[in-house]
């Protein structure tokens, strides 16, 4: 066990590896290989839907319909957000959006234009 990585999320000694990824057995985070492995390389860098590095000022395109929180409206999938501005948090990118205004946006949900 001591070639395993610890857990980044609650420093445990106690993980396994399951298929591709590895799993802390006391909080239960998972994580992929290659996430151990590039811990400090990357730093603070924020990720699309399939892994491409983003930027501020970048433009993004909506991958899934998104409800907006607190009122009828819908972003639908191919909105094209321009501008981009990276935030630190769970929704991690501050936008504006044709229609609906100033919103935040969970970068797992767009993809790099």
């Amino acid at each position: 066990m001591s070639d395993l990585p610890p857990c980044p999320n609650c420093s445990s000694p106690y993980t396994y590896e399951d298929a591709a990824m590895f799993v802390c057995p006391e909080c239960g985070h998972e994580w992929a290989e290659q996430v151990a492995d590039d811990t400090g390389s990357d730093e603070g860098g924020i990720r699309d839907a399939h892994g491409t590095v983003l930027a501020d000022g970048d433009s993004v395109t909506v991958i899934k319909d998104l409800k907006v929180k607190g009122s009828s409206l819908v972003v639908k999938v191919g909105t094209k957000v321009k501008n981009i501005r990276l935030v630190g948090g769970d929704h991690d990118i501050d936008c504006k959006i044709d229609g609906i205004g100033a919103m935040k946006l969970k970068s797992e949900f767009v993809k790099k234009a």
